[in-house]
C-alpha cells in the first residue's frame, strides 16, 4: 500500500484508479471528467426527449436547436444524400486555376466561413484593452508542436503516416483517385513541413505577452506585396484598417514566399484538403469517424462517439451558450450561487491582506497589485443573458444540415469581423454554463466559473468548508492568481499591456517563478518529460491558489488541513491513454495531474505538519526549498 508521505497523490487516488475505465471513446477520466460525463449524460437524455418533441423548452433559441438537432441526428437522410451537399464546395476550390484567382476571390471565401488560409482575426488590443483590433496569427501545423518536426522526434514519420493514412481514407470517399490523392498529400506534406520552420511553438506561444508586434498596416501589407490585403479588407471590414498586430513577425517577413503564384499549387493542396475538412462532419456517418481517426491516433482513443454523441455535439456547437443557461436554470441554484459569491470576496480580501503583507515587493508594486486585485470582476454561474445574436440563428428545416451549418456559420464570420475597431464586450462568456472549467482573462481582469464546475467533487453545500477550499476555493484562488502569474503580470488592472512593476521587484518574481520552471523541467509524465517553461504560468497559478485557500479555510472553525489537502488530490484524479498524456506534456500549458499535487503540496509546513511527513519520507522538502510567490 502507498503510503500518503511517499506518495501523496497515489495514496489518495490510487484504489480510485485500480477501478476507474476509460471511456472507449475517450482519452482520459478523472475528477472534471466524471463530472463533464455526468452532464453529457444529462444533456443527452434531456435533448433526446427534444427531438421526440417532449418537453421542448419555449426559448425560440433553444427551439431552432432542436430543428438543427434533428438535421444532425437525420443519419438516413445524412446516407442518401452522401457527399452530394459538399460536392460544389470541394469543386469550388478545385476549380481555383491560379494564386490571381484565388486572391480575387478570398475576401468572398472569407465572408463565406470557407477556408482562405490567411490568419486574420479580431481581439482586444493589448495595449488598449478595451477597444478590438485586427491580428495577424499564423497557420497551423500537422504535428501538434513545432518540436515534432525535429528529425529525431520518435513519433515524427509515425504521425505524419497515420495523418496520411487518414486523410487518404477519407479523400477516396470523395472520389480522388489514388494518384490525385497522393499528389495533394505530398503537396500539403511539403508545405506544412516549411511552416513549421518558422511558426511559434507552443512553448513560444504560451509567453503571449511577448506576441504583441505593433505595424502600421501600409508598413505590413508591404511585407506581403503577393496579397491585395487593402481590398480584402475593404471588403471584409469596410475600410483600410490603420494597424494590425502581428503575433509572429518571423513568418510575416516571409509570408510572400507562401502567398504567391510560385507557391499556388501547394497552398491550392492545403486548401483543398482544409474544403473537405470542414464539411466531412456534417455528411455520412462513415466520413464522420474517417475525418476523425488521426485525431484519435494522437490521443491514443479507441473508438470515435457514437452516432447520437456526435450528432448532440455537432448541434451544440452554434447553440453552446443557450444550453448552458437551459444547464444553469435546471442545476443551479440561487443558495449555491450566493454561496460561492461569498467564497469569492473572501478570496479576494484574503488575496489582499497577503499581498499587503508581502515581504518581498516595495510599497509601490504591491499598491499597484492591489489596486488590480480590487476590480478584478467575477462572473458566477452563467451570463445574464444570451448575446443577441443568437436570435438570429434560425434554422430552416426544408434545407439540408450542410446549407443550414453553412447558414450558421457566416452568422458566425459577420459577428466576428464586426467586433473591428468596437468596443470589447466584457458581458459575453468565453465558456458556456455546462462546460466543467473556469478561466481569467487578463485583458479584461475577469474571473469566470460556470455552473458546471460549482458542484462536487469541487464544491458542494454539503461538503465541509476544508473540502470546498481545498477543491473550489483553491480553483478561484487560482484563477485570482493568473492576475499574477508569468502572463497576467504583465497586464494592469484595466487589462492592457503595462509595466507595474519596479525593476527590483520583477527581478525578484521572476527569480521566484524560475524556481517554479526548475521544480516541474524534466519530470516524468507517462514516459513523457515535462517542460517546466511550457507549464509555469499554470503552475504559478496552482501555488499562489493553494497558498491562499489554505489560509481562508484556516478562518473557519471547522478548519482541517487534512480534509483540505484530500480534497485536492481528488479534484485532480486523472487517468489517460500513454499517448494523450504524452502529447500533454508537448502542447498544455498546465502541468500533469499527478505533479499538479505531489510538486505543489510539499510548498507547505501544513502539509508535514498534518501528515507526519520527515526528511526519511519521498514527500520530504526542505525548508529552504519550499517556494511560496504569493
Amino acid at each position: 500500500m502507498v503510503r500518503l508521505q511517499d506518495d501523496f497523490y497515489e495514496a489518495i487516488n490510487g484504489k480510485w484508479a485500480e477501478t476507474a475505465v476509460i471511456p472507449n471513446d475517450k482519452p482520459v477520466t478523472g475528477g472534471f471528467i466524471n463530472l463533464h460525463d455526468e452532464i453529457e449524460d444529462l444533456m443527452l437524455t434531456t435533448t433526446d426527449k427534444w427531438l421526440k418533441g417532449e418537453e421542448v423548452p419555449e426559448d425560440c433559441v433553444l427551439q431552432n436547436f432542436v430543428k438543427y438537432h434533428r438535421l444532425t441526428a437525420d443519419y438516413e437522410k445524412r446516407e442518401d444524400l452522401g457527399i452530394a451537399p459538399a460536392l460544389p464546395l470541394i469543386e469550388e476550390y478545385k476549380n481555383l486555376r491560379s494564386f490571381a484567382d484565388f486572391t480575387e476571390k478570398m475576401a468572398e471565401l472569407e465572408l463565406a466561413g470557407k477556408p482562405t488560409g490567411l490568419p486574420f482575426g479580431i481581439a482586444p488590443d493589448f495595449m488598449d484593452a478595451k477597444t478590438n483590433v485586427l491580428w495577424a496569427g499564423e497557420p497551423g501545423t500537422i504535428l501538434p508542436d513545432t518540436t515534432y518536426y525535429a528529425e529525431d522526434h520518435p513519433q515524427k514519420e509515425e504521425l505524419l503516416a497515420l495523418w496520411r493514412k487518414s486523410d487518404t481514407d477519407v479523400l477516396r470517399k470523395f472520389d480522388f483517385s489514388d494518384e490525385e490523392i497522393t499528389d495533394l498529400l505530398d503537396k500539403a506534406e511539403a508545405l506544412d513541413a516549411r511552416v513549421a520552420q518558422i511558426v511559434l511553438s507552443n512553448e513560444d506561444k504560451s509567453e503571449y505577452f511577448k506576441l504583441y508586434h505593433p505595424y502600421e498596416f501600409k508598413e505590413f501589407a508591404a511585407l506581403v506585396p503577393t496579397l491585395p490585403l487593402e481590398s480584402f479588407f475593404t471588403r471584409i471590414i469596410g475600410q483600410v484598417p490603420d494597424k494590425i498586430i502581428v503575433e509572429n513577425p518571423r513568418f510575416w517577413e516571409v509570408a510572400q514566399e507562401f502567398y504567391c503564384e510560385e507557391n499556388w499549387e501547394y497552398l491550392k493542396a492545403t486548401l483543398i484538403l482544409s474544403a473537405v475538412g470542414s464539411v466531412a462532419s456534417y455528411l455520412t456517418d462513415e466520413i464522420r469517424v474517417l475525418v476523425g481517426a488521426y485525431g484519435r491516433a494522437l490521443s491514443g482513443t479507441p473508438e470515435a462517439h457514437n452516432k447520437e454523441k456526435a450528432a448532440f455535439y455537432l448541434a451544440e456547437g452554434p447553440f453552446n451558450q443557450a444550453l448552458g443557461l437551459w444547464y444553469a436554470g435546471e442545476k443551479f441554484s440561487p443558495a449555491a450561487k450566493a454561496d460561492v459569491e461569498q467564497k469569492i470576496a473572501t478570496m479576494i480580501e484574503v488575496y489582499k491582506e497577503r499581498l499587503a503583507a508581502n515581504d518581498w515587493l516595495t510599497e509601490e508594486t504591491k499598491r499597484q497589485a492591489i489596486v488590480k486585485l480590487e476590480v478584478i470582476k467575477p462572473y458566477i454561474g452563467y451570463p445574464e443573458k444570451l448575446p443577441e445574436r443568437y436570435y438570429d440563428k434560425v434554422i430552416d428545416e426544408n434545407k439540408s444540415l450542410l446549407e443550414n451549418a453553412q447558414f450558421l456559420k457566416e452568422l458566425s464570420i459577420k459577428h466576428s469581423w464586426s467586433r473591428w475597431n468596437q468596443p470589447v464586450d466584457d458581458s459575453e462568456w468565453g465558456m458556456p454554463a455546462h462546460m466543467v472549467n473556469a478561466y481569467y482573462d487578463p485583458q479584461q481582469n475577469k474571473i469566470v466559473f460556470p455552473a458546471a464546475i460549482l458542484q462536487a467533487p469541487f464544491y458542494s453545500l454539503e461538503q465541509t468548508s476544508s473540502e470546498n477550499y481545498g477543491g473550489i476555493g483553491a480553483v478561484i484562488a487560482h484563477e485570482i492568481s493568473h492576475a499574477f502569474d508569468t502572463n497576467g503580470a504583465s497586464f494592469d488592472e484595466n487589462g492592457s499591456l503595462k509595466n507595474w512593476w519596479t525593476e527590483e521587484d520583477y527581478a525578484a518574481f521572476q527569480e521566484k517563478t524560475q524556481k517554479v520552471v526548475e521544480l516541474f523541467e524534466g519530470q516524468d509524465s507517462y514516459g513523457a518529460k515535462v517542460n517546466g517553461k511550457l507549464t509555469v504560468s499554470e503552475n504559478v497559478a496552482d501555488l499562489g491558489g493553494l497558498a491562499a485557500a489554505l489560509e481562508a479555510a484556516k478562518r473557519e472553525e471547522t478548519y482541517s488541513a487534512e480534509e483540505f489537502f484530500t480534497s485536492w488530490a481528488r479534484i485532480w484524479r486523472l487517468k489517460g491513454r500513454t499517448e494523450y498524456m504524452q502529447l500533454l506534456a508537448s502542447v498544455d500549458v498546465h502541468g500533469p495531474a499527478k505533479l499538479r499535487v505531489n510538486l505543489q503540496v510539499p510548498n507547505f509546513a501544513e502539509f508535514f505538519e498534518t501528515f507526519a511527513v520527515t526528511e526519511n519520507d519521498s514527500m520530504w522538502r526542505k525548508p529552504e526549498e519550499r517556494i511560496v510567490i504569493w
